[in-house]
C-alpha cells in the first residue's frame, strides 16, 4: 500500500486562504514588508550616491580615507581599505551604486529576489569589511538571509511566472 501525502498548500492572495492559514499569511506579509524595507534601503543608497556624484568624483575615496584615519592601523578593515577599497575606489563606486539600484529594483518587482538578497548581503559584508558598520549592518544582513531562504518573489512579484517559464534557472527559484 502506497500512502501519498498531499503537498502543503502554496500561498495565494485569496481571502479563503487567509482564513484557513492566518499565521502563514501574517508571516508572508511580514517577510514581504522586510523585503520592501530592504529594497528602499538600497534604492535610497543608489539615489544618495547618484546625486552626490560618487561614480564620477573622488567622494568615495575621501570616505574611505576618512574612515581609514579613524580605525586601528593594524586591523583587517584598515588593510581592506588600504589594499583594496582605496586603490579601486572608481570601479567600487560604480559596482556599489549600480548594484544598489539593481538590488532595489529586483526586490521591488520580485525578480531574482533570492539572488538580489544574496548580492545585498555581499555588499553589506563589504561595507562592514571597510569599517562602515553599525547595528543596521547586522539587522540588514539578517533580513538578507531571511529573503534568501523564502520565495518572496513567488508570493508577490515576477519570480513565480519566470520560474514557470524558465524552470531550470536558479535565478527565479
Amino acid at each position: 500500500m502506497n500512502i501519498v501525502k498531499p503537498l502543503p498548500e502554496t500561498f495565494r492572495w485569496d481571502f479563503k486562504y487567509f482564513q484557513r492559514h492566518p499565521l502563514q499569511t501574517l508571516f508572508v506579509v511580514v517577510v514581504l514588508a522586510i523585503r520592501y524595507f530592504f529594497a528602499v534601503f538600497f534604492i535610497y543608497g543608489f539615489w544618495h550616491k547618484l546625486v552626490k556624484e560618487w561614480m564620477w568624483t573622488d567622494v568615495m575615496k575621501r570616505h574611505f580615507e576618512q574612515r581609514l584615519s579613524e580605525i586601528p592601523a593594524d586591523s583587517f578593515q584598515a588593510a581592506y581599505l588600504q589594499h583594496f577599497a582605496i586603490p579601486f575606489y572608481v570601479p567600487i563606486a560604480y559596482v556599489v551604486t549600480i548594484g544598489e539600484l539593481i538590488i532595489g529594483l529586483g526586490l521591488i518587482f520580485g525578480v531574482a529576489t533570492r539572488a538580489n538578497a544574496a548580492f545585498g548581503l555581499f555588499m553589506l559584508l563589504n561595507f562592514a569589511a571597510g569599517a562602515f558598520y553599525n547595528v543596521w549592518i547586522v539587522i540588514l544582513s539578517a533580513m538578507a538571509i531571511l529573503m534568501m531562504f523564502f520565495p518572496t518573489g513567488h508570493w508577490l512579484g515576477f519570480d513565480k511566472r519566470l520560474s514557470e517559464r524558465y524552470p531550470n534557472s536558479f535565478w527565479f527559484k
